[in-house]
Order: structure tokens, then C-alpha cells, then sequence
């Protein structure tokens, strides 16, 4: 039996399936059997590897305790994190899991670069350029990614704040040239003498991925995260040439190609370039002061929960903005209740999604799945801003920043140009909030003092639950 054959085959299959489960992963109806899809050919990669693999020299893997004592923490670690977290901590988890790959990607080039180091005495530097760029590139970028999402890790669970300083950004574009130049002079002309310098090369990329993520604001962490998913993969496409492991590297692609599309797409939906993104710290401290310009202050008026039931209840359509307070308040499932209970109304209940509503991309697509909201009730931006203005009432839920109107029209605020939920020009705009702090990108909302706009203080669950009370007594 060909060993090898086998082996290219279980990698074939482990491709094949990353594409399929990817694709599958567009749809929100079959990405759950997508992911499992992906996961399974993941694991036929595995074992494939582990079973059959043999070096030039026909040996095989060895060290079987360590390998299935390491999957088996692994494992064990990821399910009951997965289990036991919350839908408010999904961000943060998805930006630790992906600062482990990262940190897997770097520690690859660590391993391989010193297994080089042994050979410089007897080979010429010119042979060995091609490995060497590859795990420079998995070095550099696989440490930026990690760094990076330990901060943005930090600073979702509220533990890393902003920070910034004159000219960081000038110097943390010194930082990468220098080790580009210290990694292209390695490649040219490494020898035992000046290995070092690729230790230097590492601390340099750690320290760059802290500076890089310390300045950007709470409101563009979805970019963010999705920018380092797409340095991960790119990483990892990285190990995947330096092991001619071609699932690996396709693995690595794709990861690195969806990471850019949807970083791409997360920026197009804030009308801002990446660049602007990366340097402008928006949402950070550069917004303190952005309440005085932005025009918004006045009187609000408060609606009972009486008062919103009878809105609602007699409404004819009524569309629901999610935001991080309703996965804050775990409100997900009373929601669906809600919004089940009006469906026998005769009320029409749909969600209007923004793209960047929550703290990653298509976090509250995944909130309101988990409570089993249908799909079909799940309405992008573009196909609900039309709606609001033949909607009767709109109930906001803890969303701020993406249904500012100030991003509209108000040239001064540090959001305009970035589209929105427009949801003022709905007959009655009744927005729930615990208070009137502003949201994650840190500036009034302008929509709170607008006529039509009545507040609804409280918890997003207390709130639907008695609005569930008052709506089945009418």
C-alpha cells in the first residue's frame, strides 16, 4: 500500500471540504453543516498526517503521547470554552482563537529557522533564500497577528484601553521597514554570527502588533478582527510551503482571501478606506471630544412599556434593530419571542443587520440564530433602509452608532460618511437603552432627540419580557 497516495488523498479530501464548507459558511442557512463539513475534513488532514506521513528518509511521525496528549488539552480546552461562553464574549473568543493561530504560525518559522541555523556552516545561504523568506513571512506576520489579537482580545473584554501617542503611526512604519530590511539582509547573507537577528526580528514583530491595535477605536474592531484573521491565514499558507503541506496551504488561503474580502467589506460599509481605519482611530480617544461637535443635546421623551406595546401591537410592520445590548442582556430568545407574538398579531416583524452592528462581523446574525430567528427575517442594509420609511414603528435595542443620523449629516461628527440604519424616517423610532451613554464609538447619538424618537430605559431582557406581558393582555 502507497502510503503517499494516501496521504495526498486525505489532503485532497481536507481541500475540497475547506472550499465546500466555506462556500456553505455564505449562506446562513447551511453554515452550521458547512463548519462541520470543513471540520471534518480538517480532522481527515489530521489523522492523515499523524498515520501517514514519512520523510524523505521513509520515517514516520514519533512521539505519539505528546501529539495525542496535545490534541486531547486541545480539544478538551476548545469545547468547554466554546460551551460555556457567552454571546457577548464571542468576539473576544474568536480574537483569541485566532492569536493562537498566529502564534502557532510563528512558532513554526522559530522551529524550522533553527533547524537552518545547524546547516549555515556548510551551505551556501543561496540555497536555503526560498525557506528563508517563508518563514520570515510567517514570522513577522504570524507574530503581528498574535500580538494584535491579544490586544484586541484585551480591549473587548474591557481590559485594554486605547492608546496612542505623537507620531506612533510614523514610527510604527519605521518598525516594519527596519525588520523587512533586517529580514531581506538575513536572507542575502545569513551566517552563525548574525542569526540573532531573527530574535530581533520577532520581539520587533510583537512589539509592532501591540502598537498597531492599541490606537484603533472600539467601533472598528470588526475590521479589525477580520484584518488579523486574514494575517492568520496568510501565516499559516506560510507553514503550508515550508512542509509542502498542501492542505495547509489551502487552508491558509482561504483563510487569508475570506479574512481581506471581508475586511474589504467591513470598510465599505463604513465608507472608509483601510487606511483610515488603520491611522484614524476612530471610536478612540480621538472622539472624546465629539459630543460638542456633532450636534446632538436637547430633550428626550420617555415611553412607557405600556405605551410601546400598543404601538407595536396595532403596527403593521415593525422592524427590530439588534445591537450589543441585546447580547449584552442575553435578550436574544425573549426577542423571538416577541417578535413571534406579533406574527400572530398580523404584524409584520422583520431585523435590519448592519454590517458592523456588535463587536465582529456578523455578530448579531449569530445571536439571533442562536435563538432560532428565521433567516428570511434577517434584512442587510441594503435591502431594509427602503422599508422604514412605510415602517410603523422601529424598536431599537441597544444599537448607537449604526443608527446615528449624525454619519448623514453632520460633517463634523468622527462617523460621517459611514452609512447607516435609517431608521428616522420610520413613523415611531422607540429606542431601549439602560442609559444615555453613548455607544462604542464614544459620541451622543443624534437620533435620541429627534421628535419621533421616545426612549425605553432598561435591561433589553426585562424590557421584552414585560413588553411580551402587556402584549399578550391587550
Amino acid at each position: 500500500m502507497d502510503f503517499n497516495n494516501l496521504l495526498t488523498l486525505s489532503y485532497l479530501i481536507g481541500s475540497i471540504t475547506f472550499i465546500l464548507g466555506l462556500k456553505m459558511l455564505s449562506n446562513p442557512a447551511t453554515a452550521r453543516k458547512g463548519n462541520l463539513i470543513a471540520a471534518v475534513g480538517m480532522a481527515v488532514a489530521i489523522a492523515g498526517t499523524i498515520f501517514l506521513y514519512k520523510d524523505g528518509e521513509g520515517n514516520s511521525l514519533h512521539n505519539y503521547p505528546w501529539i495525542f496528549g496535545a490534541l486531547a488539552i486541545g480539544t478538551l480546552v476548545g469545547f468547554m470554552a466554546a460551551k460555556k461562553v457567552k454571546m457577548t464574549a464571542m468576539p473576544e473568543m474568536v480574537s483569541l482563537f485566532n492569536g493562537m493561530g498566529g502564534a502557532c504560525a510563528g512558532l513554526i518559522s522559530i522551529i524550522e529557522f533553527g533547524h537552518i541555523v545547524p546547516k549555515l556552516a556548510t551551505e551556501d545561504s543561496s540555497a536555503i533564500a526560498g525557506s528563508l523568506i517563508t518563514i520570515f513571512l510567517g514570522l513577522i506576520i504570524g507574530s503581528v497577528s498574535f500580538a494584535g489579537s491579544m490586544i484586541a482580545w484585551g480591549k473587548l473584554n474591557g481590559k485594554v484601553k486605547d492608546f496612542s501617542f505623537p507620531g506612533q503611526q510614523i514610527m510604527n512604519t519605521i518598525m516594519l521597514f527596519v525588520m523587512i530590511g533586517i529580514a531581506g539582509y538575513l536572507v542575502v547573507g545569513i551566517n552563525e554570527s548574525n542569526a540573532y537577528l531573527f530574535y530581533v526580528i520577532l520581539a520587533g514583530a510583537l512589539l509592532y502588533g501591540i502598537l498597531f491595535v492599541l490606537p484603533i477605536g472600539g467601533a472598528d474592531m470588526p475590521v479589525v478582527i477580520s484584518l488579523l484573521n486574514s494575517f492568520t491565514g496568510v501565516a499559516a499558507a506560510c507553514g503550508g510551503f515550508l512542509y509542502d503541506n498542501k492542505v495547509m496551504l489551502t487552508g491558509g488561503i482561504l483563510v487569508g482571501a475570506a479574512g481581506t474580502l471581508l475586511t474589504i467589506l467591513m470598510c465599505k460599509a463604513m465608507n472608509r478606506s483601510l487606511l483610515n481605519v488603520l491611522i484614524g482611530s476612530f471610536g478612540g480617544n480621538k472622539t472624546a471630544g465629539a459630543t460638542a461637535e456633532s450636534g446632538a443635546g436637547g430633550a428626550t421623551k420617555e415611553i412607557s412599556v405600556s405605551d410601546t406595546a400598543m404601538v407595536m401591537a396595532y403596527a403593521n410592520r415593525v422592524i427590530i434593530v439588534p445591537g450589543y445590548g441585546l447580547a449584552v442582556a442575553q435578550a436574544q430568545h425573549v426577542c423571538h419571542e416577541l417578535e413571534k407574538l406579533l406574527d400572530e398579531k398580523g404584524v409584520e416583524v422583520v431585523y435590519a443587520i448592519h454590517p458592523v452592528a456588535g463587536r465582529m462581523p456578523g455578530h448579531m446574525n449569530v445571536l439571533l440564530a442562536e435563538a432560532d430567528v428565521s433567516y428570511d427575517k434577517l434584512l442587510e442594509m441594503e435591502q431594509v433602509n427602503d422599508l422604514f420609511k412605510t415602517t410603523d414603528a422601529v424598536l431599537i435595542l441597544g444599537a448607537n452608532d449604526v443608527v446615528n443620523p449624525a454619519a448623514k449629516n453632520d460633517p463634523a461628527s468622527p462617523i460621517y460618511g459611514m452609512p447607516i440604519l435609517e431608521v428616522e424616517h420610520a413613523k415611531t423610532v422607540i429606542v431601549n437603552k439602560r442609559s444615555m451613554k453613548p455607544g462604542y464609538a464614544g459620541i451622543e447619538n443624534a437620533l435620541f432627540f429627534q421628535p419621533k424618537t421616545s426612549m425605553l430605559f432598561g435591561d433589553a431582557k426585562g424590557v421584552l419580557q414585560q413588553l411580551v406581558a402587556e402584549i399578550k393582555s391587550l
